[in-house]
């Protein structure tokens, strides 16, 4: 079973300072910390389990700059095989990411390729379904729980309210996988120093056939940090008190 993963170096925001730069349009990145998105830090790991268990081979790809080397070192470390680092464009987005990620894989003989759900960064959500699309593949998304049986995956994957969905997907196949698939595994400092001997390609846009001059279909105008202040108001009493307040406060708010 041969698989490809797409993965994504991202800046870890949760415990930084975080600063706007002057044109509105991103975070200031130059003193942040950057790593492996979460979601496909856990597509690695499946991939890497299926593998033990089906045989075959696990190629890791990623769209990024040349310290994006790093993820991809870490991924091999994991236990990927190979590693394919795709020069980036001068701008993008979701869709746009997905359509290099078709061209560069098409052709290919991929039983299955994963992405996580999501990044951690902008949260769109859009990479994985679009390449499924794109790719003319079958696919399924929030992934939990994988099984291979007779040219077919058995998945079951997550949706509101904590239910889950059980279904089969003919392979080959696209999956985004959800945090929790599986236990993550720690990875020491010498599996990083082997990894370094693994296969790392690097391909320019033109070397897939992919035009960088191609459109973009989504543009950020602006960023801005959540406003701040009292947000919300608990009204106290009885339900009679509690509706005569919301009353009160819808009349002001009408003007």
């Amino acid at each position: 079973m041969n698989i490809a993963v797409c993965v994504k170096r991202i800046p870890k925001t949760a415990e930084a300072d975080i600063f706007i730069e002057k044109d509105g349009k991103d975070i200031k990145k130059d003193n942040l910390v950057f790593a492996l998105n979460d979601w496909d830090g856990y597509a690695v790991r499946e991939a890497v389990l299926l593998k033990e268990k089906y045989e075959g081979e696990v190629i890791v790809l990623t769209i990024g700059p040349e310290e994006s080397k790093e993820v991809l070192t870490r991924c091999l470390a994991m236990g990927a095989d190979r590693a394919v680092r795709i020069e980036a464009p001068s701008s993008s987005d979701g869709h746009l990411i997905a359509k290099i990620l078709a061209q560069a894989t098409k052709g290919q003989s991929f039983d299955l390729i994963l992405t996580g759900v999501q990044a951690e960064d902008d949260g769109w959500g859009q990479v994985g379904v679009a390449l499924a699309q794109l790719l003319g593949l079958p696919h399924a998304s929030i992934v939990t729980h994988i099984e291979v049986e007779n040219g077919k995956a058995k998945v079951r994957r997550e949706l509101e309210g904590g239910i889950e969905e059980l279904l089969e997907v003919k392979l080959p196949a696209v999956l985004t996988i959800q945090t929790g698939i599986n236990e993550p595994k720690y990875v020491s400092l010498s599996a990083i120093l082997d990894a370094e001997d693994k296969e790392t390609k690097e391909v320019g846009l033109e070397e897939i056939g992919f035009t960088s001059k191609a459109p973009l279909d989504a543009t950020i105008d602006q960023v801005s940090f959540p406003p701040t202040g009292k947000m919300a108001e608990i009204l106290k009493g009885t339900p009679e008190e509690v509706v005569g307040q919301l009353t009160e406060i819808i009349k002001k708010k009408k003007g």
